[in-house]
């Protein structure tokens, strides 16, 4: 067996569970199948840096003297900010080397910044997304999943997203079985598909300022099954359909029907991990009427159909 090398890299600023997260699967993955990876991190000049919560990490050794690794991680957090032009010197230089780049969360503005994601498809933190595209246009940022995986390049969305793309990776190099037993131990699914979305339908849009829509977007959430077309939701805000729809995309940041969507999504994903409702139940409670109305919706969102999304995630009743 191959010993692939992965190497961590630390900045003041650095988010730490960005960096124990995936080095904790790294690490569950060598102790399981000894010899399969040697886990070391890396700062500037070997210093120990300060992370975002004022934790004190001290690094195996310093980034000049790391030259040549299987995988390097990226990790996010405040310092991604600013950061040292001699860390992202040493990436330009030295991220083409690796065999695989990943970034976890803001660590992908770090390898942007570098040059290195020019004409991939990307994803980070929510938050950043529009950052991202906006400061270097040759990258493609795709906002909604976990993470995305475009050929040697991974990239992650925030923090425990990190956690999913490792388990990812050690899945393909090591298998299923030693990526179930990491999962376990770390309490987690195996494992989330990359295009699930990052976030709920209620943190994905602003809340809009005026009480009426606001009423109208708490409609929405406690009534997906109503009818929630732009004229019914409309009439609740009393206003007229084009203006309803004007203001709530202005307030919101999204369409009516992508807001009622996403809800609408989100009730029967919940609805298919924590209870034993069939099917076709929940697509009626969920507002699309037929499974089938319901399976396209999961496929074109998830990439999975529901029946497939119960399997990964409806937990497994204790014996």
């Amino acid at each position: 067996m191959t010993q692939r090398s992965v190497l961590v890299l630390l900045f003041d600023g650095v988010q730490s569970l960005d960096v124990t997260g995936p080095v904790e699967v790294f690490a569950g993955a060598e102790t399981h199948t000894p010899g399969s990876y040697r886990i070391r991190t890396a700062s500037l000049d070997g210093a120990p840096v300060r992370t975002s919560s004022g934790l004190t990490l001290l690094p195996d050794q310093a980034l000049p003297e790391a030259a040549g690794t299987h995988t390097l991680l990226v990790p996010g957090g405040h310092g991604t900010r600013e950061p040292d032009p001699r860390l992202t010197g040493w990436l330009r230089e030295n991220g083409p080397r690796a065999a695989r780049l990943v970034s976890v969360c803001t660590g992908a503005l770090l390898l942007a910044r570098a040059g290195l994601l020019d004409g991939r498809r990307v994803t980070t933190h929510w938050a950043y997304c529009d950052k991202l595209a906006r400061d270097h246009p040759a990258v493609q940022v795709d906002p909604d999943p976990i993470y995305v995986r475009d050929g040697r390049v991974s990239t992650s969305a925030g923090v425990t997203s990190g956690i999913d793309l490792v388990l990812a990776l050690v899945e393909e190099d090591l298998g299923r079985e030693t990526a179930l037993v990491i999962a376990r131990h770390l309490v987690v699914f195996l494992r989330r598909p990359g295009n699930q979305a990052q976030f709920s339908a209620q943190l994905a849009a602003q809340t809009a300022q005026r009480e009426p829509l606001r009423e109208v977007q708490r409609w929405i959430t406690e009534h997906p099954a109503d009818d929630l077309t732009v004229e019914s939701l409309a009439a609740r805000a009393r206003l007229s359909p084009r203006h309803f729809a004007r203001a709530f995309q202005h307030e919101t940041g999204t369409t009516p029907g992508r807001y009622v969507d996403r809800v609408r999504l989100e009730h029967a994903r919940r609805l298919l991990e924590d209870t034993g409702d069939g099917v076709e139940e929940i697509s009626r409670a969920s507002g699309y009427g037929t499974p089938e109305a319901m399976r396209r919706a999961f496929v074109r969102a998830l990439g999975a159909s529901p029946a497939e999304y119960r399997r990964r995630f409806r937990p497994v009743p204790a014996s």
